[in-house]
């Protein structure tokens, strides 16, 4: 706990490195999950990436920085200063509103992430910063946050200004992280871990694993979204599944995007 005596510049140093940590703590256990998972399903798929994931953790843990330090002076302010719109009392919103506050903050998200990495594909954009994170050929379970710190800041400033709109128990905002966090990582990892029932099913049409994103790391001209693939099919950008993943899954011929 900070002191109310701790001068303001130093407790937002303070709870930014903390909420760095956490980040960074979290990519690590989550990725290497991951990572080890991958090396039971499907072994040898990271043969000869030791190189590769050394650059992805690095770039990550850069990224962990730019994404710590933000939510770190919001999650203060929020606890010294009563800013933002999130609570830690169930009963200040409506029982129904929470779930579908998550619905909310994951739409925005998604709508962020799709306009911005479309941004990133432009040639210009994409030498500078995009191409960091396509330096992973094919992506790994280590790749999720592999950014450079322009492409982060676009990522790391969404939920921090979203507290501040959108009202949202702390418990429903630690689920969106979890999501993102999980999605981030097996959307990357090189295979399809969701059954052939949800992917190949009509909610799944609707919805990103790695057999969709998979695709635009194949290429890059395609299936921008993060968690669903509403703006892809509203664009035109949408081009289906990875035939590599699909195959390898055992799932058949992939099913047409349209």
């Amino acid at each position: 706990m900070l002191s109310s005596d701790t001068p303001v510049p130093l407790a937002l140093l303070i709870v930014s490195l903390a909420v760095t940590v956490i980040v960074a703590l979290r990519y690590l256990l989550t990725s290497g999950l991951f990572a080890l998972a991958t090396g039971k399903m499907r072994p040898g798929l990271y043969r000869g990436k030791a190189a590769q994931i050394r650059r992805e953790v690095r770039w990550s843990l850069l990224s962990a920085g730019i994404y710590g330090a933000p939510a770190g002076i919001v999650l203060w302010g929020w606890n010294h200063h009563g800013w933002t719109l999130l609570t830690a009392d169930w009963s200040a919103l409506p029982l129904w509103y929470h779930p579908l506050s998550v619905l909310i903050y994951l739409f925005v998200q998604d709508t962020c992430f799709y306009w911005s990495h479309r941004w990133m594909h432009r040639p210009k954009w994409f030498r500078i910063a995009h191409a960091v994170h396509h330096d992973s050929r094919p992506p790994t379970a280590w790749t999720a946050m592999s950014f450079h710190p322009i492409e982060a800041v676009t990522g790391a400033v969404v939920v921090p200004v979203l507290v501040f709109l959108v009202p949202i128990h702390v418990g429903m905002l630690g689920l969106v992280l979890t999501i993102a966090t999980v999605m981030g990582v097996t959307n990357h990892m090189g295979w399809e871990m969701f059954p052939r029932w949800l992917v190949h099913s009509p909610l799944g049409h609707w919805l990103i694993t790695a057999s969709h994103h998979e695709r635009h790391h194949e290429e890059y001209r395609c299936n921008y979204g993060l968690y669903f693939r509403l703006w892809d099919r509203l664009c035109g950008t949408d081009k289906g599944l990875s035939k590599r993943i699909v195959a390898e899954a055992g799932h058949g011929a992939p099913v047409a995007s349209g």
